[in-house]
């Protein structure tokens, strides 16, 4: 992903208190839009960040505290998207890669590599963020007009390195146990920003809001005139054919497929790996998990793609209150017990 948290308390201070600074992504344009139904002000944002476009949405009587409160949304992105680029030679994350440990660390790279741990062990390791090594070794042999030249030595090489056993999270520090091991947190800290903006958001009092990102949403309250936030799901083949749509009040939902990210003609590699196998998964376009946070969808769906269509339903009809719609290649459509509902 291409960034130590104050206290609910601390931001309503904040904004409060404290004029608009410019934001980072302030330096790329930003397209804003306002419209006003009866008394509310619906303001609209989009900027470049994470590598992605991220649209905020605000619904408010006062069109200038929904756009102070947007301001304040998308500098808590960027402060946050610092925190976890493994791009960045100045990020932790990236420290614990080159060197296989780090120290030092803050509260929310903390949380992140907990509940990325936890939620391997819930997943049986389905999601997993010590495939880094197999997605670099994709990444390396990246032929977008062509097939990728793998041997069979290179992959058993890297999926050797995949195990999150072999991270050692300590009070201020992560160690990795074997040299060359490396961690990604792309199935999961976009999601934690989306949820830490959400909540920048509601502390300035902006409680009716959406927040997309790159199609990892976040919803709270409702849009102008009491309706909930429609969402269409994402069409793989980008054809605007929408598989389904869904509405939303508080919660969130996030879609993953190999789509996105891929290292060769036919798609057959991408940044989704099992950590059994070493391979990408193929039988599965996409995999749309709705939950309460972003953060937990994202991981979820990363974590049914890689189960694939039956083991990943089977596997979401064990959990209460988040459900899921899997885009096979095959034309079909498979969806937990209670998504209709969702």
């Amino acid at each position: 992903m291409e960034k130590n948290t104050a206290s609910r308390r601390q931001f309503i201070q904040t904004c409060g208190l404290l004029g608009l600074s410019v934001a980072a992504g302030a330096a790329l344009p930003a397209v804003a839009g306002a419209a006003r139904i009866g008394g509310e002000h619906t303001v609209t944002q989009t900027r470049l960040q994470m590598g992605t476009l991220v649209t905020l949405t605000a619904v408010h009587t006062s069109r200038l505290q929904a756009e102070e409160a947007l301001g304040r949304a998308f500098e808590e992105i960027d402060r946050l998207a610092a925190v976890f680029s493994r791009y960045d030679s100045t990020t932790p994350v990236y420290v614990l890669n080159r060197d296989g440990r780090v120290s030092g660390i803050g509260p929310e790279l903390k949380e992140v590599m907990d509940r990325a741990l936890r939620f391997g062990s819930l997943t049986d390791n389905a999601f997993n963020i010590t495939v880094k090594p197999v997605v670099d070794l994709f990444s390396s042999r990246q032929n977008l007009v062509g097939s990728v030249q793998l041997s069979q030595e290179d992959v058993s090489h890297a999926l050797s390195l995949v195990d999150a056993r072999g991270v050692q999270l300590g009070r201020d520090s992560i160690r990795l146990q074997r040299e060359g091991m490396g961690v990604t947190l792309d199935g999961i800290a976009k999601g934690y920003i989306v949820d830490k903006a959400s909540s920048v958001l509601s502390a300035c009092g902006v409680r009716n809001h959406m927040i997309n990102a790159g199609g990892d949403i976040r919803t709270s309250g409702e849009k102008a005139g009491g309706k909930p936030w429609v969402i269409a799901i994402q069409d793989p083949d980008k054809k605007r054919n929408y598989p389904a749509t869904i509405a939303l009040r508080d919660g969130a939902i996030a879609t993953s497929g190999g789509y996105e990210v891929f290292y060769d003609r036919k798609r057959m590699y991408s940044h989704l790996v099992s950590p059994a196998t070493g391979s990408s998964p193929h039988s599965v376009l996409s995999v749309s998990v709705t939950a309460p946070t972003v953060m937990e969808a994202d991981t979820l769906a990363t974590a049914v793609y890689v189960m694939q269509a039956r083991s990943g339903l089977q596997f979401m009809d064990s959990l209460t209150g988040r459900e899921c719609l899997i885009l096979g290649r095959n034309g079909a459509a498979y969806t937990s017990r209670n998504w209709a509902k969702a």
